[in-house]
């Protein structure tokens, strides 16, 4: 299996993409320590993933509580060969319509927690681990009323760049995971119920070529494969998933001529 004796971390593994990537490196032999901050979802992702997984409760904002946990997984699994920094929040952020804490909140969460999560599972990465960041196609939309989440995930972009540049002499890859419209809990607030999912995504399909959103799945696909010696000699890039929204936009079907 392409991750056999392998073992990772997975933040924000109790739900969405982190869980999909979980489940994944599951199948392919993987030991996964998932952390969130739901103990419901956590105990139902742990009870799903089965005896291969460890489920822990902390904040990825809360700097002290996850080196703590970083060192007590890294302790249990003998060490990390993967780290997933996946766990991340939405929101709009309006000029005009903006607070601080809510601006700050979005930053702290989805980019200084990713510095730190890398920075506290680095003491237990053996050499040629595979670090994997979340990023999102929002990096270079420019989508209106979400300066602070595009902000933190272009923040995100470049970081992927600066960490495999400084972990290379190690031979620690570091790379990134870019997801496009997909199936997940983050549109939740947006759409709360399965018909208002429904009407989104027919909306939001028109402006993506594949005319579709992709599954959870297919980003833990791409995760998996960065995770796996199949990538060792891929480092300091992303992996786009969105397809085709920001490569070939003009080939979405609200453009094609009937």
């Amino acid at each position: 299996m392409r991750l056999a004796n392998k073992t990772a971390l997975i933040t924000g593994g109790n739900s969405g993409i982190g869980l999909a990537t979980a489940r994944a490196f599951v199948a392919a032999g993987a030991r996964v320590a998932i952390t969130g901050r739901n103990q419901d979802t956590l105990d139902a992702a742990a009870k799903e993933l089965g005896a291969a997984a460890l489920a822990v409760r902390v904040d990825v904002t809360d700097v002290a509580a996850f080196e703590g946990a970083a060192a007590m997984i890294a302790e249990t699994f003998g060490g990390l060969d993967i780290v997933f920094a996946n766990a991340g929040v939405p929101g709009a952020t309006p000029l005009g319509q903006t607070s601080l804490t809510a601006f700050e909140t979005i930053v702290r969460t989805n980019l200084t927690a990713v510095f730190f999560t890398v920075q506290a599972a680095l003491p237990y990465l053996r050499d040629g681990a595979s670090i994997i960041l979340n990023g999102s196609v929002h990096a270079v939309m420019g989508v209106p009323g979400m300066s602070a989440y595009s902000a933190t995930k272009a923040g995100v972009r470049a970081m992927t760049r600066n960490l495999a540049s400084e972990l290379a002499p190690r031979g620690i890859r570091v790379n990134q995971v870019t997801p496009g419209a997909a199936r997940t809990p983050i549109w939740a607030n947006r759409a709360p119920t399965e018909e208002a999912m429904a009407a989104l995504e027919a909306t939001v399909s028109r402006g993506i070529p594949l005319g579709r959103f992709a599954a959870a799945e297919d980003i833990a696909n791409a995760a998996l494969y960065l995770a796996s010696d199949d990538a060792v000699s891929v480092t300091a890039t992303e992996i786009v998933v969105d397809g085709g929204t920001t490569g070939a936009p003009s080939g979405a079907p609200i453009y094609r001529q009937a």
